[in-house]
């Protein structure tokens, strides 16, 4: 096996024409940041510290801060999302020499697709399989399926505040209805969605969405689409989950 991994120096530091105005200082403060990423204290996908709490460690303002994070986003090293936080988006990336390696670096794994897809790109997916899903499994789910979606549902309506448990029960009901539709392809097209929002950047903006509200209403709604599939009613199944994509997609709307 003959892997190596390039991208351990700063970017910038080749690549002048991208600099955006910046102070040395912030320059600093990037780099340093950048050598906690490439090192793996601060892993693909997870959260960077607040501003605050960077400003505290750099004894810094958070208006330096807050340009240092800015300047590693043209670089492609951390992914902002207002109202979530920055996120790391840098990995290593391997150069194989192995036949078909430059073949299969043309499809993203399921870490690219949750780094560069956008809310927008999620909602019209999801609003294009679900209902379909749910039409298929309205007609096929079995009775242990229709069971085990029960579990679910009864899970999900003991939450009352707790956001980070719903968002996973959410998710998983979700998928068990993929799952219900005993067509392998249709549930890993909808797995590669499930495993874009589980990722640690989109399963952090789903968790702060969730207000009390929230969770009521989505508890409703999949107490009705529970009650249609188990009566095997179509039509109202698939426009329940049209009204739950819709919802999601007013959300994203009016988060952005």
């Amino acid at each position: 096996m003959s892997d190596t991994y390039d991208f351990e120096a700063p970017p910038w530091i080749d690549d002048v024409s991208r600099h955006p105005m910046v102070t040395s200082r912030v320059k600093e403060i990037a780099t340093s940041l950048f050598s906690r990423v490439a090192s793996g204290e601060f892993p693909f996908g997870t959260r960077i510290p607040a501003e605050r709490e960077l400003a505290e460690t750099f004894g810094d303002s958070r208006a330096s801060i807050r340009q240092a994070l800015e300047f590693l986003s043209v670089y492609g090293i951390v992914s902002r999302r207002p109202g979530s936080g920055t996120f790391v988006s840098y990995r290593k990336k391997a150069r194989s020499s192995a036949p078909g390696a430059q073949q299969s670096a043309a499809f993203l794994s399921g870490d690219q697709l949750a780094e560069t897809a956008s809310p927008f790109a999620m909602n019209i997916a999801g609003s294009i399989l679900a209902p379909e899903m749910t039409r298929l499994a309205t007609i096929y789910m079995s009775t242990r399926d229709i069971s085990d979606l029960h579990a679910q549902l009864v899970r999900i309506e003991a939450i009352v505040t707790e956001s980070d448990v719903f968002a996973e029960l959410e998710e998983e009901f979700m998928m068990t209805i993929a799952r219900g539709t005993h067509n392998s392809l249709i549930a890993a097209m909808y797995g590669i969605l499930h495993g874009v929002r589980t990722h640690p950047q989109w399963a952090a903006a789903r968790r702060q969405a969730l207000t009390p509200a929230k969770i009521k209403s989505i508890q409703l709604l999949f107490r009705s689409l529970y009650d249609t599939i188990e009566r095997r009613n179509v039509e109202t199944a698939v426009e329940i989950i049209k009204l739950y994509m819709a919802n999601a997609h007013e959300e994203m709307i009016y988060e952005s």
